[in-house]
């Protein structure tokens, strides 16, 4: 077997990754397409609360602090997140180091550096005070 032969097999995985990525949305599209309501009515398209008439209009204006007390939630959440794997390989035995320093602590050293430096930022534009 020649060896354009086998690195040809190595995009394979790849090529079927994209085709399956990009026919995905494609197809979610035609089975919402397809289970949509044909004749929709003003009782179809009417806000369903568990059986009980709507009580005023859904566009309700909530204050801007609630979206950025979730949004700063959500990136310190997400980090924790990160913490995970960079426990798995800190803990193992191949890292390579750094002058002396494991690069999986420069790594996250950087990592908690950039996420505080949000968080000071956040405090200086006060989304985080509760009002």
């Amino acid at each position: 077997m020649s060896s354009e032969m086998m690195a040809v097999d190595y995009y394979i995985p790849l090529i079927m990754f994209l085709i399956v990525g990009a026919l995905t949305p494609i197809g979610a599209m035609a089975v919402v397409k397809i289970i949509s309501p044909l004749k929709p009515t003003f009782r179809k398209g009417a806000t369903y609360e568990g059986g009980i008439r709507p009580i005023r209009d859904a566009l309700i204006q909530y204050n801007v602090q609630y979206y950025l007390f979730a949004i700063v939630f959500v990136i310190f959440d997400v980090e924790v997140l990160f913490l995970y794997p960079w426990i798995y390989i800190y803990t193992s035995e191949v890292i390579p180091k750094l002058g002396g320093v494991n690069i999986a602590v420069l790594d996250m050293a950087i990592f908690i550096i950039v996420l505080l430096i949000g968080l000071l930022y956040a405090i200086k534009k006060e989304a985080l005070r509760w009002v």
